[in-house]
């Protein structure tokens, strides 16, 4: 009986521990710096959070990097791992932006990868007090 009775904690502990894995909180506003073509950016990200899915809304850029509409993306935030991606139209067709990275309390950092040209750059971001 002893023995069942640990085996059952045990379990319970497992178990609340997975959870605890799942439950890092990425929703507010952080601020991004994205390292690119034009050099070094900076700007204001937007993080509604549902569970593990994410709503990410991004400044859009123009063409001459002046700022545009905002982007939505859908993602996902599975423990510490973050991911989203942002489809973008224009001219010669449309094109992914795949944002992935690791959360770590307030910052997380990570790189982008588009689809166009198969680019990549290192991004970090700081949660806005």
């Amino acid at each position: 009986m002893k023995k069942r009775f640990l085996i059952i904690w045990i379990a319970v502990g497992l178990m609340v521990s997975a959870v605890g894995l799942s439950a890092v909180d990425v929703s507010g506003e952080w601020e991004m710096t994205t390292q690119g073509m034009r050099g070094e950016q900076t700007f204001t990200i937007k993080i509604a959070q549902d569970g593990e899915n994410i709503t990410v809304t991004m400044p859009g850029r123009g063409r001459g990097g002046e700022v545009g509409e905002p982007m939505e993306a859908e993602g996902t935030i599975k423990g510490n791992e973050i991911q989203w991606t942002i489809v973008r139209e224009t001219q010669r067709g449309s094109f992914e932006m795949v944002y992935t990275g690791t959360v770590d309390g307030d910052s997380m950092s990570g790189q982008m990868t588009m689809s166009m040209g198969d680019r990549t750059s290192d991004w970090t971001a700081t949660r806005k007090k």
